[in-house]
């Protein structure tokens, strides 16, 4: 499995860099939104405007998540919880397969070692980075009757407190990064990075590059070093299908520090497709946050999906 994911993320290195030493740079402006084109870019005339607002209005990177709840799959999960000079003091390591039949889906543990107390006395998850990560990946006995159906389906907050409104908040920023985020105490309105009234805090830039033998644009938003304490999604680097648009892979970073609670996060997220649906296949998550009144948590968390069926 590691031979397959290697290439991958060999690919997108060169991705960023193959096409990145172009001379005949160009800079558009649409709105507010100063943008950068790499000369292949340039060429092969993309329509700037619309192509921000596809990918604006991206659902297909939603989709890939929601597609994992109608299908069958393994996983390679590993969990690690951190003190605050990196050692772990609690850990999941697993083997899981997740199969579906007869509309519905089951999870079996085909491996599994624990460290230290990731689990308290009723096996549950000590740790809300655990407990988003099981609410993502894993199933607890059957779950019937789902799709993968994404038009019209929003995050809320509303009816949620405590944790579950903390874990709805991190999935908000998971799936949604750079559109705007109703719920988000000081933040909401920082998050819709591709809005004009954000434009000016970015650079911006697009580029193209070939990822998974498939030809991409690569889309990147990197806020301006004086702007770092008025954002929350610090960087963000998108590889899209040329053709379809879709989300081929994410990498982002994301900070915040207010009087309720901080973050930092780093996000980095490789799809796949298995016939007619785009899946994620990897995905690595490194996070530092403290709520109010909780125990601050520092989580990373490796995720390798394969054997979809």
């Amino acid at each position: 499995m590691i031979k397959k994911i290697i290439p991958a993320f060999f690919c997108l290195y060169l991705c960023t860099t193959s096409f990145g030493q172009a001379s005949n740079d160009s800079v558009v402006t649409i709105g507010k939104k100063s943008i950068t084109l790499s000369e292949v870019v340039v060429n092969n005339k993309l329509n700037i405007p619309v192509f921000i607002e596809r990918i604006k209005n991206d659902t297909s990177f939603y989709k890939a998540f929601r597609n994992l709840r109608v299908l069958g799959f393994t996983a390679i999960n590993d969990i690690r919880m951190n003190n605050s000079d990196g050692k772990i003091k609690a850990g999941l390591h697993s083997k899981t397969k997740q199969i579906r039949r007869n509309d519905c889906r089951t999870m079996e543990i085909l491996e599994e070692q624990v460290t230290g107390d990731i689990y308290d006395e009723n096996h549950d998850f000590n740790y809300y980075t655990a407990q988003m990560y099981a609410s993502l990946f894993f199933t607890k006995d059957s779950v019937c009757g789902e799709d993968n159906i994404v038009a019209g389906r929003e995050f809320s907050t509303s009816g949620k407190s405590g944790m579950e409104k903390h874990k709805e908040q991190l999935k908000m920023l998971f799936f949604n990064p750079g559109k705007r985020i109703n719920g988000l105490p000081f933040i909401s309105n920082k998050t819709a990075i591709y809005d004009d009234e954000m434009a000016g805090l970015y650079d911006m830039s697009i580029d193209m590059g070939i990822y998974n033998n498939t030809n991409c644009y690569i889309f990147i938003q990197k806020v301006k070093p004086e702007n770092k304490g008025s954002v929350v999604v610090d960087e963000m680097t998108t590889w899209f299908d040329d053709r379809t648009f879709e989300v081929l892979a994410r990498n982002y970073s994301l900070s915040y520090d207010a009087a309720v609670y901080d973050l930092k996060v780093t996000m980095e997220v490789v799809m796949t497709r298995y016939g007619e649906y785009l899946v994620p296949s990897l995905i690595r998550y490194n996070g530092n946050w403290k709520a109010i009144f909780k125990k601050r948590e520092r989580g990373v968390f490796t995720a390798t999906l394969f054997d979809f069926n």
